[in-house]
């Protein structure tokens, strides 16, 4: 299992206490220190059925800076979402956990972080 977490973050914490609790073996990834590359972030998306723009944080200060908010989601932009969200890895929603069968989840609830659980 991997958890990509912002040390930082309230939610980051609770998925992990939810996880240590649990007694499970996981990696975690500080992925602000090592951003994932468009493949991964590709791949993540995939197994999430969803799409660049669905886990944008868009009120982070570099988001308004670049504008996402307004910017097209569709497939055409699609890549443009996927390069932001690699070059600017603060506007990733976290946490974002994969278990071993490749299950993935953006675990904010702990619903979802029980959800990956064997």
């Amino acid at each position: 299992m991997e958890i990509w977490v912002n040390p930082r973050c309230s939610k980051c914490r609770s998925a992990l206490s939810i996880l240590d609790e649990a007694g499970v073996s996981y990696e975690v990834r500080r992925y602000l220190e090592e951003p994932p590359t468009v493949a991964e972030l590709d791949a993540v998306l995939k197994r999430l059925g969803l799409d660049p723009w669905d886990i944008a944080r868009m009120q982070e200060p570099e988001a308004v800076e670049l504008g996402i908010k307004s910017w097209p989601r569709d497939e055409a932009t699609r890549d443009r979402w996927l390069t932001a969200l690699a070059e600017h890895p603060k506007l990733i929603q976290r946490p974002i956990i994969t278990a071993d069968d490749g299950t993935t989840v953006v675990g904010r609830t702990e619903e979802a972080v029980r959800s990956v659980l064997p």
